[in-house]
């Protein structure tokens, strides 16, 4: 990869993607949008992201694929960064001692709380991925979470501070490595290795079929949906929006 990845903070922001989206044609590729706080932040299914202002981690990468020695991707391999940026959250968390697993499509997990959450919004152009906004919001240093949030964060597990800047400068080059890897790698059976609630029996919602059953999480098929084995040995296959997790 030609270029290194540029970091560019803001004390405020509405929202690190909206704020990539409002002025795409004027960032460089890889750039980096960060802010110590969000007043909008957001997560997938349109919900809010919450996070304490000066705590955490809340940034956003642009990628435009093609270019400055990023693969191609296609847009039915799109699901591919669902798989790479989990892993990369993951690869950084691991680095500080804190093993995580990937609740489908691309939240991070400690055991049973939430500690990243991920925002992939693309732009297609001719087939393929032209642009990717990838938000991250992950808890580093907040200690104090409402109590309705399932939620955890690194200091909480590690019981050390990070110094946000140095932390995401060291996220960014495991990303960086990850995107290398880009068209030439399966992410696929590493990704596997580290999803949530993966070969054991748990209840879930069906949201195509309106009801609740109980499943085994066996994989991701090649298109990126997710493999769930239901009561009576079928493997069926979801979407995203198709299936929730029952906590």
């Amino acid at each position: 990869m030609k270029k290194k990845i540029g970091i560019i903070w803001y004390g405020e922001l509405d929202s690190t993607n909206s704020e990539l989206q409002r002025h795409i044609t004027d960032f460089d590729n890889l750039s980096v949008v960060a802010a110590e706080s969000q007043t909008m932040g957001r997560g997938q299914r349109g919900n809010r992201w919450f996070s304490a202002p000066g705590e955490n981690l809340t940034f956003s990468i642009l990628v435009r694929f093609g270019e400055d020695g990023i693969a191609e991707l296609p847009i039915k391999k799109q699901h591919v960064l669902n798989l790479l940026v989990p892993l990369s959250v993951a690869s950084f968390l691991r680095k500080h001692g804190i093993s995580s697993s990937v609740k489908w499509p691309n939240d991070i997990y400690v055991r049973n709380r939430k500690i990243c959450g991920i925002l992939i919004e693309n732009s297609e152009r001719n087939s393929l991925v032209h642009t990717s906004i990838i938000g991250i919001g992950l808890n580093v240093n907040q200690t104090l979470f409402p109590e309705t949030a399932n939620a955890v964060s690194m200091k909480q597990i590690t019981g050390e501070d990070l110094d946000l800047k140095t932390a995401l400068e060291e996220f960014t080059a495991i990303f960086s490595a990850y995107l290398e890897k880009l068209g030439t790698q399966s992410f696929k059976e590493e990704y596997d290795s580290l999803l949530f609630r993966k070969d054991r029996r748990f209840p879930y919602e069906d949201y195509i079929r309106n009801v609740r059953f109980e499943g085994t999480i066996k994989g991701v098929a090649e298109d990126g949906r997710l493999k769930v084995e239901d009561g009576n040995g079928e493997i069926r296959l979801y979407g995203f929006k198709e299936i929730g997790h029952i906590l």
